[in-house]
């Protein structure tokens, strides 16, 4: 009987050390979700500007929610993004991009904002986050393009800042620099990697922001259509996304309702916020995680599915879609919306069919005729192209044919009033 009394006290002392472990947890996540919720209104308070004058600086998004946390300088955002004398631009809120560029990304990350610059209708407003020895490149790079095409974007160089806690565990995981996606100081933004091409309108990808539903925070791909040649389905050591988990490539998302959600998680009997949940999360499986915040984020929406809109593969569009046969059925329909050359294609001859769309965007010039200096030669490469993603050529070019006549006629349009 002594026996059974010991074990009672021993499992009783045991779910009360716990009880008081998670209580513990949860009063230290309120505490710190009130102190960042007093900290910009005090920032507010003490540079005399209302909340909603400092939103004003960059379009419609804000960075002031995360500069008391991130020192952002405040002369690095435009006083607006929006410019009357955009001839190219409807007058709507402007479409907010993200990028994060670090090492040898420049050249990159400029092909991709000349992507997104040759195809969109609206105004763009570009947010740069990369190391400080590449902000000039970066000015110095986009000031010099033609006024025609750079009176329709804005833009600000970020410098790389993670929180104060824990930066340097967040600076190196996975690649240099990619986790800062995960703490973007904006409202809604589409983020992308550098390995990113637009070949039709950014605005069309950012107009998934209006089929959100309420419990909607992010739109992602999927990382694979075919699970027998899924990563996730078949080597990965942590929960995921869905069937073969999701890319983060890609990645549209309204930040402001990321910031206040509460989210169900694995790691307490409580639901968390975002900036309570990440760095647990990390110490919770980075011994089993392989692509660092895709990761991470794969985690999170597969326990908080509602959460995320899944967008076709035609919208992230990789080499993992043609490398074993085609496997994206409506790429083959509709044609490549996004290309995602992951695994450094545009820089290697594995994968001709995607080095030669990025070589073919890079050399033309913007103020070329896009027919004749970009899709009728990139056509012509692709033929010599006999591998498995060299077959599916047409899916390179079906949609990009659209955008290079709907600026063709652009340009048209333009001569006139140009003369």
């Amino acid at each position: 009987m002594r026996r059974y009394l010991r074990v009672l006290f021993v499992c009783t002392l045991l779910v009360f050390c716990s009880l008081l472990y998670i209580f513990n947890q949860l009063v230290s996540s309120l505490e710190r979700a009130d102190h960042r919720e007093r900290a910009p209104r005090t920032r507010a308070a003490d540079t005399g500007l209302s909340e909603r004058a400092q939103d004003d600086r960059c379009g419609s998004d804000s960075v002031t929610h995360w500069e008391p946390y991130w020192r952002i300088s405040r002369d690095v955002c435009p006083n607006h993004c929006v410019t009357d004398s955009a001839p190219r631009s409807a007058p709507q809120d402007p479409v907010q991009l993200a990028v994060v560029a670090c090492g040898s990304r420049l050249e990159e990350t400029l092909v991709m904002l000349k992507s997104a610059v040759l195809f969109s209708h609206r105004h763009l407003c570009f947010h740069i986050f990369s190391e400080d020895h590449l902000h000039a490149g970066f000015r110095q790079e986009l000031e010099s393009w033609p006024q025609r095409f750079r009176s329709t974007f804005s833009y600000s160089v970020y410098p790389i800042v993670f929180p104060s806690e824990n930066a340097r565990e967040w600076k190196r995981l996975f690649k240099p620099c990619a986790s800062q996606r995960l703490f973007l100081p904006v409202d809604s933004v589409l983020y992308v990697d550098t390995d990113v091409l637009f070949l039709r309108p950014l605005e069309d990808v950012w107009s998934f922001l209006s089929r959100f539903n309420s419990s909607q925070v992010a739109a992602m791909s999927p990382e694979h259509e075919e699970p027998r040649i899924g990563w996730y389905n078949r080597f990965a050591r942590h929960p995921y996304y869905g069937q073969t988990g999701v890319n983060s490539g890609v990645m549209l998302m309204n930040m402001t309702r990321i910031r206040h959600t509460l989210f169900k998680n694995d790691l307490a009997a409580v639901d968390l916020k975002w900036a309570d949940l990440l760095m647990p999360l990390l110490h919770k499986y980075k011994l089993n995680i392989t692509w660092g915040d895709q990761d991470l984020l794969n985690i999170i929406f597969h326990y908080n599915p509602e959460s995320l809109l899944l967008m076709e593969c035609l919208w992230n569009y990789r080499p993992d879609h043609c490398i074993y046969g085609s496997n994206c059925i409506s790429a083959e329909h509709s044609g490549v919306y996004i290309l995602h050359g992951n695994r450094g294609v545009y820089h290697d001859d594995k994968q001709p069919a995607f080095r030669a769309v990025y070589d073919a965007i890079k050399q033309f010039p913007l103020d070329g005729d896009p027919l004749r200096g970009l899709l009728l030669p990139l056509e012509e490469k692709l033929k010599s192209d006999h591998s498995y993603c060299g077959r599916s050529r047409l899916v390179f070019t079906k949609r990009l044919r659209q955008s290079v006549t709907e600026l063709q006629e652009e340009q048209e349009r333009s001569r006139p009033a140009e003369v």
